[in-house]
C-alpha cells in the first residue's frame, strides 16, 4: 500500500498557515493526497469512508485537553502512524505526547529530507506492523480451528459412544479421531489379554492388517509395560528410530493408559515412523480424553453384554414359570411378557416390548385394576378367559418400574372349591336338626330332675360347644347361599343409617372393652340398592373383627365416600395388624392369622363371607395393615341407583 500513495491521504492538523504550506508541498511531491484542519473541530469527517495513511499534528493541538484527541484516535485506529510537529522542543512534552501514542516527531525549521524521511519510516513501520498483526491473527485463528476440530472430534466421539453398540466401530473411530487431530501416522488402542497378559492391537490405523493379527506385545522391559505398571502417559522423541517390536521402529511416539476404576486395561497410542515431528503436551492431553471414552465405551459393552446375559437368563427363567407374567413400566407399556400369560390373556398377536396393554385387549377387570387408585397397593383379583379358565391375577407394584402381573390357572381349585362347597352345604343342611335335637334334650335334662354343680357344668358346656358349632353351620349355609347367588334380591337402603345400625348392633361389645367408633362421611351418598341383608352381615362382620382383635380403650373408625360414581367404604381399626405373609390369605375359608390369640374364638369364615358379598356386588376389597399397628379394610362398590 505504501507504494501506491496516489490513493492515500495525508491529513495534517495544524494552525500554522506557513507551515502548512511547506508539509503540504512536500507530501504532495510524495505522491499522496493532503487534507489540511485548521482546528480540532469536525475532524472526523476526515476519516471517512477510510482513515488517512498518516496525521501529522501541532504539538499545540496534540497537548489540548489533555491529549484528549490523540487518545481517542489511538483507540479507534491503533495502527495508524501520528506525527507532531513543534517548533519548541519541551523534553517533558515530547515524553508526555510519547506516552500517550505519538510515533514520531517534525521540528521547525522543516526540511524536505526530514519530512520525506519521517513519513516513508513511520507508513513502513505501520504497514510491518500491520502485516505482523495479520500473520498473528492467522496463526492463532489456526490455532483455534485446530482446537475446534479436536473439539468436534470429540463431540462426534461422545455421540457415537451413547449411540453406538459396537465397540469395535466405536473403538476404532477413536484411534481414527487421534491420528487426523494430532496429524500423527498411526494410531493403535491395546487391550490386556487375560491369559497371557500380553497386549494385543484391538484397533487401529495405518497399520498392516496381517500385523495386527499377529501382533502380541509382552508387557515386560517395554514402555507400554511401564504405561502398566504406572498409570502415567509416556511421550518419546528420537532422532534415531527406536524399536517398539521387531519390524516396529518409532522416531516419536505417546501412550496414554485406558484406566478403568483404578486399574490400567490398555493403552492408546499414536507414533511417527517416518517423520521427525514431535508431540507436544497438548497431544498427551488429547489423548488422554480420547482414553477416557474409549474407557465409557468399553464398559458400555461390558455392561450391555452382561445384561444381555442377564435378561436372556431371565427370559428363560419365565420362560419355564407355569404361571403367566407380565411386567409393564409406569406408561402401561409392556417391558416383559412370557409365553404362558400370552396363552392367559388370548393375545392372538406378536407382543414386543414397548407396546401398550391396552392394545393387547387384555381383560377390562384387569386393566380397571391397574388403572384404578390404589395401583401402587398389592391386589388381587379372578378373571375367566372365553374358555371358562379362571386366573388368579396378582398385581404387585414393582418401585421405578411399574408393576408385575402373575397370572396363576386356579380352574381346578374353583372346580374342587365348588364341589367342597356342595359337601360342606350338604353337612351343614344334615347336622342343622340333630344339632337342635341335642340343644333341646340338654334343655330338657335340667327340667326331668334336680341336677348338681357338675352336671350343671356339664350341660352348660355342651350347650356352648352346640351353640359354637350351630353358629359355625349358619355361616357355612350363609356362605353357600351367597356363592351360589340364591339371594339376589337388592332394594333401594341408605348405607349411613346400614352402618349407623351395625355400631348400635355392638354396642354392648364396645362398652365392656371401653371401645368407640367414629363414624365419618365424607361425601354425600345417594340410596343405592343393595342385598341389605348381606350389606349388614358384611358391616357386622368387619366391626366385630375389628373391636375382637384390638386392645380396650381403642377407637374403631368407619369412613364413606363417594368418588367416580364408585362408593368407598373404610375400616380401620387400632389392633395387632396381620403379617404381610398372611394377607394374601385372609380372604380363604377358615384362613387364621398365624398371630391371632388360639384363645379368641372364630370360625374362619367371616372375612371369606364379606369378600364373597362384596363379590356378588360386583365390587372389590382389600386391606392394608402392618403388625402391631392395626389394620384398613378397603371396600369399592358400584353405585346402582
Amino acid at each position: 500500500m505504501a507504494n501506491n500513495p496516489q490513493s492515500q491521504t495525508v491529513l495534517i492538523i495544524n494552525a500554522d498557515g506557513q507551515a502548512n504550506f511547506l508539509l503540504e508541498r512536500i507530501v504532495n511531491s510524495m505522491g499522496f493526497v493532503v487534507e489540511i484542519s485548521t482546528t480540532l473541530q469536525n475532524i472526523k469527517q476526515f476519516f471517512a469512508p477510510s482513515p488517512p495513511v498518516l496525521v501529522i499534528i501541532s504539538q499545540q493541538f496534540a497537548l489540548e485537553n489533555d491529549f484528549v484527541w490523540v487518545k481517542e484516535t489511538r483507540q479507534l485506529y491503533p495502527l495508524l502512524p501520528i506525527v507532531a510537529y513543534t517548533t519548541i522542543i519541551n523534553p517533558q512534552d515530547l515524553i508526555n505526547t510519547l506516552r500517550i501514542g505519538i510515533n514520531d516527531f517534525l521540528s521547525a525549521p522543516l526540511t524536505r529530507e526530514d519530512v520525506v524521511d519521517c513519513i516513508q519510516t513511520n507508513i513502513k513501520k505501520a504497514a510491518n506492523l500491520k502485516n505482523f498483526v495479520l500473520l498473528e491473527s492467522r496463526r492463532a485463528t489456526q490455532q483455534l480451528q485446530a482446537r475446534v476440530n479436536e473439539l468436534e472430534s470429540l463431540i462426534r466421539l461422545g455421540r457415537s459412544i451413547t449411540a453406538s453398540l459396537d465397540l469395535d466401530e466405536v473403538l476404532r473411530m477413536i484411534v481414527d479421531a487421534c491420528v487426523e487431530v494430532t496429524g500423527s501416522e498411526e494410531g493403535s488402542l491395546m487391550l490386556v489379554e487375560e491369559e497371557t497378559g500380553d497386549l494385543y492391537i484391538r484397533a487401529s490405523r495405518n497399520f498392516n492388517n496381517d500385523f495386527v493379527s499377529t501382533f502380541r506385545l509382552p508387557v515386560q522391559d517395554s514402555l507400554a509395560g511401564s504405561v502398566l505398571r504406572t498409570g502415567e502417559p509416556v511421550i518419546l522423541d528420537e532422532d534415531t528410530p527406536q524399536k517398539i517390536k521387531t519390524s516396529y521402529l518409532v522416531h516419536s511416539l505417546v501412550y496414554v493408559p485406558l484406566k478403568l476404576r483404578q486399574q490400567v486395561i490398555g493403552i492408546l497410542g499414536i507414533d511417527n515412523r517416518h517423520n521427525r515431528v514431535s508431540f507436544k503436551q497438548k497431544d498427551v492431553l488429547l489423548l488422554s480424553t480420547m482414553a477416557e471414552y474409549a474407557v465409557i465405551a468399553i464398559e458400555n459393552a461390558r455392561l450391555f453384554s452382561e445384561m444381555e446375559n442377564e435378561k436372556n437368563k431371565l427370559n428363560t427363567i419365565i420362560g419355564e414359570i407355569e404361571d403367566g407374567v407380565v411386567v409393564i413400566d409406569q406408561e402401561q407399556r409392556i417391558v416383559l411378557i412370557n409365553q404362558m400369560a400370552v396363552q392367559a390373556l388370548e393375545i392372538n398377536q406378536k407382543v414386543t416390548g414397548g407396546m401398550p396393554l391396552k392394545s393387547l385387549l387384555a381383560p377390562q377387570e384387569l386393566l380397571d385394576l391397574i388403572e384404578g387408585e390404589n395401583n401402587h397397593l398389592s391386589q388381587q383379583i379372578e378373571i375367566e378367559d372365553a374358555h371358562e379358565n379362571i386366573y388368579s391375577a396378582q398385581l404387585t407394584p414393582i418401585p421405578a418400574v411399574g408393576l408385575a402381573i402373575t397370572l396363576h390357572d386356579i380352574t381346578s381349585l374353583k372346580k374342587l372349591d365348588r364341589i367342597k362347597s356342595d359337601f360342606v352345604n350338604t353337612v351343614s343342611h344334615d347336622l342343622r336338626s340333630p344339632l337342635t335335637a341335642i340343644l333341646g334334650y340338654v334343655e330338657l335334662i335340667e327340667r326331668t330332675g334336680q341336677t348338681n354343680e357338675l352336671q350343671r357344668e356339664f350341660i352348660r358346656r355342651v350347650q356352648t360347644s352346640v351353640q359354637n358349632i350351630t353358629i359355625l353351620v349358619e355361616d357355612l349355609l350363609n356362605l353357600g347361599k351367597i356363592e351360589a347367588g340364591f339371594d339376589t334380591r337388592k332394594e333401594l337402603a341408605n348405607l349411613e343409617s346400614i352402618i349407623q345400625t351395625s355400631i348400635d348392633n355392638l354396642y354392648s361389645n364396645l362398652k365392656l372393652h371401653n371401645q368407640q367408633v367414629i363414624f365419618t362421611n365424607h361425601s354425600k351418598i345417594p340410596d343405592v340398592y343393595f342385598n341389605l341383608i348381606q350389606i349388614r352381615q358384611l358391616l357386622d362382620n368387619l366391626l366385630s373383627n375389628a373391636s375382637k382383635y384390638s386392645p380396650d380403650g381403642s377407637t374403631i373408625r368407619v369412613e364413606t365416600q363417594l368418588e367416580q360414581n364408585q362408593i368407598i367404604i373404610r375400616v380401620s381399626d387400632e389392633g395387632i395388624g396381620i403379617p404381610q405373609m398372611d394377607i394374601p390369605f385372609i380372604f380363604d375359608k377358615f384362613y387364621r392369622s398365624g398371630n391371632v390369640n388360639p384363645e379368641v374364638s372364630g370360625s374362619g369364615l367371616g372375612l371369606a363371607i364379606v369378600k364373597s358379598i362384596v363379590d356378588n356386588h360386583q365390587g372389590r376389597i382389600w386391606v392394608e395393615s402392618n403388625v402391631g399397628n392395626g389394620s384398613t379394610f378397603t371396600i369399592v362398590l358400584p353405585v346402582t341407583e
